[in-house]
Order: structure tokens, then C-alpha cells, then sequence
């Protein structure tokens, strides 16, 4: 079982980040507002290697986490890539790493393919940064600038196809004509093609699965969306709706939606998977910072039912030659999803990965 992170790179200033959200801006600023919303709530969480940035500080904090994860067994990380038909947005970090070969991490890309609006404030409505595809010039752009990552010999491989992940396939219209350009300038480039890996989320999944080598389960969202029973979905809904109503006459507002975080793992333990589906996991999750009481907290997480979901899923992966699990996420700080170590757990959810390894 090779595990693969999820990493956000939100972790520094950028002119977009100053204008939409408030000068200084970092992922930093909602973590550090948080506070608790329910009795036994851990808010705010404290990074226990203290509040990094992704630039000013970037080659050595690449190499404090490049050491943790060979240390604790985490295979590489996939890094959250945000293009926009040529408009690129947080690419510093991922180009900071990729010009220091001595930092000794295993990596690629995640292609975070969605438009920006200002969701954290329910303002769907409201684009800030609108994805669209283009057509052969725009992927020629595009395939252009991961050429020099895909080249780089830490870049994660199947065979000598570099794995590119690609979060929303279904949102792509013209799917089969980009991937065929990408996998015609692949083959010239000296590789036997892109290993393209499908993200299975929440809101929705790949139908057309021959254009796409295999899917990665995007947890928890995806297990809630499709994977929830009836009769833990009419509970879950009962108890949001009874909070609801109380926050309509409560002047001090509490969580609304809280799901036990046992009924997503123990149904990714569980089920079976397709030879070409890699499993999610998560560790813990509470995106409070962002979103406050309309927030969602998964509870009653722990080390060691992380720990015993990921030895299930090992049982499942092992002797496939994608025997990747992706976990979200190394540093989704601001989701309260993070296997990063905080001052209140430590290290305990990186030694449930040692124990495994």
C-alpha cells in the first residue's frame, strides 16, 4: 500500500488571494479565527511545527515535510494544481520544489479543475476565477508547463506514465480530445503515455471510464454522497434540521451538521473496490474555520480508527500495481483535515501509517 496525500499550497500570500479575501491573506487566517461550537469542539488547531509559509519559507518547510513523510510512510504527496486556461494560481510552492532536486519527496499533481466562487460564504453565485478548457492551443499551454514536472525523476509514475490526476473529468466537455493531445505530446516526449486518475467525488463521478486509467475516491464527500444509507441520511437530516431551527431563535449559533466520522470509515473498510479505483481516506475533518456553525464536523475521530480503516484498506490494495490510497489530506488545515502533526494529537495519526508500513 502506497500512500498518496492530498497537499494544499494555500499556505502564502498572492495578489488574487489579497483582493478577493483581505490583505495577507493565507489559509492561515481562517485557521487561526476558529473557535469552538459545541461542547468537547478542539478549536482552533495549532500546527505543532508553528504557522509556515509556502514561499518565504518554502525550501526549508518542503524539506521538515519531505522528512515526515519518508519517516512515517507516506509515499508522496499529490499537490493541488489550480490552471485556468493558461491563468495559473498558487504555483509557487509546487515550482519552489521542483527547482531543489536535493528535497527528497515523491509528488504529482493534482489538477483542481473547479471554477472559484466565494462558497465558503454560501455565495456559489459569486465567480471569482471561472474554469474553462479551450481547445489544442490552451492544452498545448497546459501540457507545457507539467512537462517539467513530469520530467523531474521524484515525479510519481505508473510504468513510465506520470500520474496526473484530474479532480472534476466529468466537468471536461471535449474529455477525449485533451487526453489524446496530452498522451500524443507524452509519447514524444519519451513516455508511454499519462496515467490520467479520475477523482470520484460528491459531486460526481467519471462515466466515461474507458478515456481515464483509473479513479480515486475522494473522502469523505464521496462516501457521503454515494455510499450513505437511507437510514443514517434521514437521522443525519433530522438532527441538521432540529439544530437549524434552534439557531433561527438562539443568538449564540452552534453547529448545525455533525456526522459520527465511524459511519464513513467503516463503509471504506467494508465495501469493495474495482481493480482500477483507488480508496480514499481521511483522518479527521471539521471545516469550521471556513464556514463556522454552517460548517460540518465529522466526530468522534481517532488514531486508531484511522488506523484500523487504513490496515482494511491495505488488505485491498496490496499486489496491484496501483496499490495507492489517497488520503485527504496532508495540510487541508482550514477543512480540519490534515495528518500534519497539531500540538494537541502530535504525531499520532503519522504513527498509525508507521505501524503499517
Amino acid at each position: 500500500m502506497r500512500i498518496i496525500a492530498l497537499y494544499l499550497p494555500q499556505f502564502h500570500e498572492f495578489k488574487e488571494n489579497n483582493e478577493w479575501w483581505g490583505e495577507g491573506y493565507t489559509e492561515w487566517t481562517a485557521v487561526k479565527k476558529a473557535k469552538p461550537l459545541f461542547n468537547g469542539h478542539l478549536q482552533p488547531r495549532v500546527p505543532l511545527d508553528g504557522y509556515y509559509d509556502l514561499v518565504k519559507e518554502g525550501v526549508e518547510t518542503w524539506k521538515r515535510q519531505a522528512e515526515l513523510a519518508k519517516k512515517y510512510g507516506v509515499y508522496g504527496f499529490a499537490v493541488y494544481q489550480y490552471y485556468f486556461c493558461g491563468k495559473k494560481l498558487m504555483e509557487e510552492p509546487l515550482e519552489i520544489l521542483l527547482s531543489h532536486p536535493e528535497i527528497d519527496l515523491k509528488y504529482c499533481i493534482t489538477w483542481a479543475n473547479e471554477t472559484w466562487t466565494r462558497a465558503w460564504y454560501d455565495l456559489q453565485e459569486e465567480i471569482l476565477m471561472k474554469q474553462e478548457y479551450g481547445s489544442e492551443a490552451e492544452w498545448k499551454e497546459h501540457f507545457d508547463y507539467c512537462l517539467k514536472f513530469f520530467k523531474d525523476p521524484r515525479y510519481i509514475k505508473v510504468g513510465n506514465k506520470p500520474l496526473f490526476n484530474i479532480y472534476r473529468t466529468f466537468d471536461i466537455a471535449k474529455l477525449a480530445d485533451m487526453l489524446g493531445y496530452f498522451n500524443k505530446r507524452a509519447k514524444e516526449e519519451g513516455f508511454e503515455g499519462i496515467y490520467v486518475v479520475a477523482g470520484n467525488t460528491a459531486g460526481g463521478v467519471e462515466k466515461r471510464k474507458v478515456l481515464v486509467d483509473a479513479f480515486y475516491d475522494f473522502e469523505p464527500g464521496y462516501t457521503l454522497k454515494h455510499h450513505f444509507s437511507r437510514l443514517r441520511e434521514a437521522q443525519y437530516n433530522f438532527a441538521t434540521a432540529f439544530r437549524h431551527g434552534l439557531n433561527l431563535i438562539r443568538k449564540k449559533k452552534i453547529l448545525e451538521r455533525r456526522i459520527p466520522i465511524k459511519w464513513i470509515l467503516d463503509n471504506i473498510a467494508e465495501r469493495d473496490y474495482e481493480e482500477n479505483e483507488m480508496p480514499g481516506i481521511l483522518a479527521r475533518w471539521d471545516n469550521t474555520p471556513r464556514r463556522d456553525y454552517k460548517g460540518l464536523v465529522y466526530t468522534g475521530a481517532s488514531p486508531a480508527i484511522f488506523g484500523e480503516t487504513l490496515a482494511s484498506l491495505k488488505g485491498k490494495v496490496s499486489g496491484r500495481e496501483n496499490d495507492f490510497v489517497y488520503l485527504n489530506a496532508w495540510n487541508e488545515w482550514g477543512e480540519g483535515a490534515m495528518i500534519e502533526p497539531d500540538v494537541e494529537e502530535g504525531y499520532a495519526y503519522l504513527e498509525e501509517i508507521k505501524k503499517l508500513s
